[in-house]
């Protein structure tokens, strides 16, 4: 039974979970031996790099036909690693840690080296095009209130951005840079313009800023908070004042969840419902919805566009901290672990740690045709 055809589906499928949505899903083997913090594919190949807090980047070689993977290679940072992504060409994979390092890491000479330096732990690396020659480089957002860019040949930085406050989360496309800050803090960046910062804003949610990404056709991006909140955004008023706007998500009420996306405020009674922080958002390549994740145990796919919920998956064992798709959309990786929520005292030998990869079903992420 092939991987990426493992289960029948109908044009009518329930948008909630009935339990049975993830059990083709394939394990991926040797896993990380603490939290995972970062997944991401090659935008080239079915490829997967992985960083976390065992000190380790790992990059996983996946058949998108059998799910059947292994590990291709493996380097270390002096400390947990926070984020790792790919070169455009996916040859090379960046990644920065709390050792306060920027590597790259080829996976032609299996080599790594150091780029770059910041003053406290990085928490995001992106690797990006800038201005209109599209010169690649390393950009990296730190604890130290900083982005910086590299150009992989010198230690020095080829530019510095004084931030708001300490990067918390950061993601790009095309030529959108967007660095979701402490204190609700969002930094835009053109990069075309990569040197100044675009625009400055508050984030519309109410409590700390998670995770930040970008949608494919970079006019905007979603935000997650930890309070089971994720907002809407445009680059321009325009957009923002047509399009924008807020829901709740990965939240409890009694023993059934009331993850909705309405075109309305929700009348739930907060005091009754338990929210969970949206660790991870991600867009599908193709048709452009996305999927939130949390420390619930549940991802969900959506449509902004739409204002719709296209399919939530029943809960998983742990925290579900990060996410991705590959290339073509086909394969949907979560990652659960341990979300250091808790402190060290939550951090059980017997919590969770692994990745699994999740076949997609066009009746689970594409856009539903319109009555």
């Amino acid at each position: 039974m092939s991987f990426l055809n493992s289960s029948p589906s109908t044009s009518s499928a329930s948008s909630t979970a009935t339990g049975q949505e993830l059990v083709n899903d394939i394990l991926v083997n040797n896993p990380p031996e603490d939290s995972i913090e970062d997944i991401s594919f090659s935008p080239q190949q079915d490829l997967l790099a992985v960083a976390s807090w065992d000190k380790k980047v790992r990059i996983y070689e996946i058949d998108p036909n059998t799910g059947n993977n292994q590990g291709k290679a493996l380097y270390e940072h002096n400390a947990p690693v926070f984020s790792s992504r790919w070169s455009t060409d996916g040859t090379k994979v960046v990644s920065g840690g709390a050792d306060n390092q920027v590597k790259i890491f080829d996976l032609a000479t299996q080599q790594q080296q150091q780029i770059g330096q910041h003053d406290a732990p990085v928490r995001s690396v992106r690797y990006v095009e800038c201005g209109p020659t599209n010169t690649p480089v390393v950009a990296s957002g730190s604890w130290d209130k900083t982005l910086r860019y590299w150009d992989m040949r010198s230690s020095t930085p080829v530019s510095t951005i004084n931030l708001p406050e300490r990067c918390y989360c950061m993601d790009a496309s095309q030529k959108l840079l967007v660095v979701g800050c402490a204190d609700r803090h969002i930094t835009i960046i053109d990069l075309n313009n990569p040197q100044q910062i675009f625009k400055t804003t508050q984030s519309p949610l109410k409590w700390q800023t998670r995770t930040v990404a970008c949608y494919p056709q970079a006019n905007g991006f979603a935000v997650g908070s930890v309070e089971g909140r994720c907002a809407i955004q445009y680059i321009t008023e325009a957009e923002q004042k047509k399009f924008g706007f807020s829901f709740k998500c990965h939240r409890k009420s009694g023993n059934s969840s009331t993850t909705t996306l309405p075109r309305t405020a929700s009348s739930t009674n907060s005091s009754e419902s338990q929210a969970f922080p949206v660790n991870a958002i991600s867009f599908h390549p193709v048709y452009g919805t996305f999927s939130t994740a949390g420390s619930d145990g549940t991802f969900c796919f959506w449509d902004k566009d739409a204002k719709q919920r296209l399919k939530s998956f029943p809960e998983l064992p742990g925290t579900v901290l990060s996410t991705a798709f590959n290339r073509t959309g086909s394969i949907f990786a979560y990652a659960v672990s341990y979300d250091w929520s808790l402190g060290v005292q939550g951090n059980r030998s017997d919590y969770p740690t692994f990745i699994k990869l999740h076949p997609t079903k066009d009746t689970e992420i594409k856009q539903k045709n319109k009555r």
